[in-house]
């Protein structure tokens, strides 16, 4: 009882719905002539990269091309400042690691690009502000 009045109730339901889609396929049929092309529907995808690239992106690459600069530029005497905010003065250099010594007859070895900037750089920013 139950099965048969669901039957009928999509039959009716699927006869109204192809009816309503032949009464407005003439509208659609007319508005896809005014539609515009295709290509259009991409030009918000290439704003998004073109924003993501000049501002997350492009940043980003030059700021790891000054990091690197930095750490090959690096030379003993120099007063660094690492990752995990040590602060300490190059006493050794070698490809991968760098020699830190932190306090008096204190060193550490660390990695070299574990070095983030120069302890110079840090108090012109504290003057300026």
């Amino acid at each position: 009882m139950f099965i048969s009045s669901l039957v009928q109730l999509v039959q009716k339901l699927t006869l109204s719905s192809a009816s309503f889609a032949q009464e407005s396929a003439t509208p659609i049929a007319a508005t896809a002539a005014a539609s515009p092309p295709a290509w259009m529907q991409f030009v918000p995808f290439a704003v998004i990269i073109a924003v993501f690239y000049f501002f997350i992106i492009r940043p980003q690459a030059k700021k790891q091309k000054e990091q690197q600069n930095f750490l090959s530029l690096l030379k003993v005497g120099d007063q660094v400042v690492t990752h995990s905010g040590i602060f300490g003065k190059v006493k050794g250099l070698s490809e991968l690691t760098v020699d830190l010594e932190i306090a008096q007859n204190t060193q550490i070895k660390i990695l070299r690009h574990q070095v983030i900037t120069q302890q110079s750089t840090l108090t012109t920013a504290a003057q300026a502000k």
